[in-house]
């Protein structure tokens, strides 16, 4: 048993690298999250050792806080999971993400990925709305109608679509050509914007998350009636999910390019 009191000094070399280990182990093969206190609790080290510990491991994204505090497996494995099916840890990574901009805007929050080359929605946060859009999830929408499918198309996930396409309304892009001309301005802006594309009454605002090579792995949209999100709140709506996507991607490892 560690000594908690002031004179108590901080474990190095080996006895540190292995208390450290042990803390790890514990997070990262524990079926949920592992507060301080079951840590401290388990491990019989110092309150002050294992905070000391914990936060080594936290600066190199090994373990990381929820949103309660209490301690997880880091982006570093999160990183090495995302190389098989990454549907299951994703969702639970973007998990807070989701409903903090569900909590800021109220409106429905999904986050997609491309499987098989269509936009699949993974996981959704609902409005706190009567009026609000439908479940997403499992729904299989034409790609260039969405928020999230021009996000995907914009940073190369889908190949542009050839000739004429299905429109769902007077709205609706009308060729893969005229869709390739909204990518700069997706990219130089962080976001799309499919307002009434796919349903009159309808707009989305979708955003990119991004791998820690840079590869765009999924999207988050916000989807709402055209009455609530009109040109200013989708702007101030966009500004809101540009930031929590970048959030999300640095937990990922990613780190933009300088301008």
């Amino acid at each position: 048993m560690d000594d908690d009191t002031g004179s108590a000094q901080a474990p190095t070399g080996t006895q540190a690298i292995d208390r450290a280990a042990e803390l790890l182990t514990l997070v990262v093969e524990s079926p949920g999250s592992r507060t301080f206190t079951s840590l401290v609790a388990e491990t019989g080290l110092a309150k002050s050792t294992t905070s000391r510990l914990l936060q080594a491991l936290e600066r190199h994204r090994l373990v990381r806080r929820d949103r309660d505090g209490a301690f997880r497996a880091g982006a570093v494995f999160t990183q090495y999971a995302l190389r098989g099916d990454i549907t299951d840890v994703l969702a639970e990574l973007a998990a807070p993400t989701l409903e903090r901009i569900g909590e800021r805007t109220g409106e429905t929050v999904t986050l997609a990925v491309v499987r098989a080359g269509a936009v699949i929605t993974i996981a959704q946060v609902d409005s706190s709305y009567l009026l609000s859009a439908t479940t997403w999830v499992g729904l299989d929408l034409p790609a260039h109608c969405t928020s999230s499918g021009k996000v995907f198309y914009a940073h190369d996930r889908l190949p542009l679509p050839e000739g004429d396409l299905v429109p769902r309304t007077e709205h609706t892009v009308a060729t893969g050509i005229a869709l390739a001309r909204q990518f700069p301005e997706i990219r130089r802006r962080g976001h799309a914007v499919a307002r009434e594309e796919l349903e009159i009454g309808l707009v989305s605002i979708g955003a990119p998350v991004f791998a820690s090579d840079g590869t765009v792995i999924a999207a988050i949209a916000v989807t709402g009636p055209t009455a609530r999100l009109d040109r200013r709140r989708t702007e101030a709506t966009a500004l809101l999910l540009v930031e929590e996507t970048r959030s999300l991607s640095a937990l990922l490892g990613h780190r933009p390019a300088p301008t």
